[in-house]
């Protein structure tokens, strides 16, 4: 277990990973999702009975990025400077690509993955109502960067 961050190597026990020591870094991280539905709903994406998924989508997307450490217990709060969730309409689908980024002593790995998924719950919780056997599926991190602030 002595591979594992968030676990302290003398007891085993869970812990919020101190990085007091390490300098500030900006830092980027993308990630993906896609909820798979019915072609019809795609179209109808825009104008279901709760009102357009992809705005409501965004913003929850967004808002989530924001409260990441809130939702994850071991996460450090995060300073974003920049959180953007884009989703797509596809033939049976809606893709989303969210993107969070800081400048801090940590990634923004879970900021991107939790924008993503809240977004997809969110496209989910919409359409709902129209569509039982919708999927969310594909949730992972594209990429992660990280450059030296100078």
């Amino acid at each position: 277990m002595t591979d594992l961050s968030h676990v302290d190597e003398a007891s085993g026990a869970v812990r919020m990973v101190d990085v007091g020591a390490k300098p500030l870094s900006h830092r980027r991280a993308i990630a993906r999702g896609a909820v798979l539905m019915a072609a019809e709903t795609a179209r109808r994406i825009h104008d279901l009975p709760k009102g357009d998924a992809l705005t409501t989508a965004q913003l929850a997307g967004i808002m989530a990025a924001k409260r990441t450490s809130d939702l994850i217990p071991l996460c450090h709060p995060l300073p974003l400077s920049h959180a953007n969730v884009e989703l797509t309409v596809g033939e049976g689908r809606v893709d989303i690509v969210a993107i969070a980024e800081t400048t801090a002593q940590t990634g923004v790995e879970m900021e991107a993955l939790t924008a993503a998924s809240v977004a997809a719950l969110t496209v989910y919780d919409m359409a709902k109502a129209i569509d039982k056997g919708m999927v969310i599926t594909e949730i992972t991190l594209v990429e992660k960067t990280k450059r030296e602030v100078v």
